[in-house]
């Protein structure tokens, strides 16, 4: 398994502070590197495009006026997922709230293996995904295709880093069990 922590990104923390010190060149180059993984964990959470869109440009604005309240560069990139985990739920929070639904998170999670699943089967893997409950969705988003590590997953679920591994397990059984329900096996 990846370390708990992802290790620093030299350039990643330059772009930060440039950004913070106002330079133009900076921020553009932060908004093209991290548009689309934004989007798309934006989109994974919320399942649908015109939704995620809207989200997206919240987060935008949120991110550049937040920028010089940015404590530590090196974690630039778990700030970003954490702004738009924020702006996501925030969303979601309102959409249900006005719906009249309760919103319970069921931290008790049942623990299982994960094995290696058949990618030339894409799509059937994209919707396996998306049909997992939003905690799994958003966890496995952040860990594997966004590749951050355990602490920085905790980081921006705001959760401890023995949760991120619990839900982690959750995830990978409950996704091998619904491809397993497609057809797709190891």
């Amino acid at each position: 398994m990846r370390e708990t922590s992802t290790e620093s990104n030299p350039k990643l923390e330059l772009l930060a502070i440039r950004c913070q010190l106002g330079e133009p060149a900076a921020i553009d180059e932060l908004v093209e590197r991290w548009h689309s993984p934004l989007w798309h964990y934006i989109r994974r959470l919320l399942g649908d495009d015109g939704l995620a869109e809207e989200v997206h440009q919240d987060v935008w604005l949120r991110i550049l006026r937040s920028l010089d309240r940015l404590r530590e560069p090196a974690k630039l990139a778990p700030w970003l997922f954490s702004i738009a985990r924020r702006a996501a739920m925030d969303h979601l929070r309102h959409r249900y709230g006005e719906a009249g639904f309760i919103q319970i998170e069921d931290e008790s999670f049942v623990e299982t293996e994960y094995s290696e699943i058949d990618f030339d089967e894409i799509e059937i893997l994209q919707g396996a995904i998306e049909d997992l409950p939003l905690v799994e969705r958003e966890t496995l988003t952040l860990f594997y295709l966004h590749e951050l590590g355990l602490s920085d997953v905790a980081m921006v679920l705001e959760i401890p880093i023995g949760t991120v591994k619990s839900r982690l397990h959750r995830a990978r059984g409950l996704l091998r069990k619904r491809l397993e329900e497609k057809g797709v096996t190891r």
